[in-house]
């Protein structure tokens, strides 16, 4: 398998379900990513200028292809409203082919570059 074409998952957070629904409707159908899981509200407790923080938040994991990991980071970070939004990029071990095929089928046609 091409290293480009290799499952990655990115995580991310949200203010809210429906910024995260925004966001990940975006992401599928630019062909950025071929799922994405919207999980919450959850609660993170932070530190951020000085104070602990505590929010709730919507979880966003991102299934798509290592080849694409920029180009989601640069469109979440275009359509996020936090000024430094949470993304990691988490890398996998592989999985069941079929699936991997279907992210890979999904994500198709995507722009690799940002």
């Amino acid at each position: 398998m091409d290293e480009n074409d290799k499952p990655i998952l990115v995580y991310t957070t949200f203010p809210d379900r429906d910024v995260a629904n925004a966001v990940a409707r975006a992401l599928v159908e630019d062909r950025l990513a071929a799922c994405v899981n919207l999980l919450g509200p959850m609660t993170s407790v932070y530190r951020w200028d000085g104070a602990i923080e505590t929010a709730t938040e919507t979880v966003g994991i991102v299934k798509t292809r290592a080849g694409l990991a920029e180009a989601v980071q640069v469109r979440i970070r275009g359509l996020h409203p936090y000024a430094n939004p949470a993304l990691l990029v988490l890398r996998t071990d592989g999985g069941a082919a079929e699936f991997i095929d279907w992210i890979v089928a999904e994500t198709d046609g995507a722009t690799r570059s940002p």
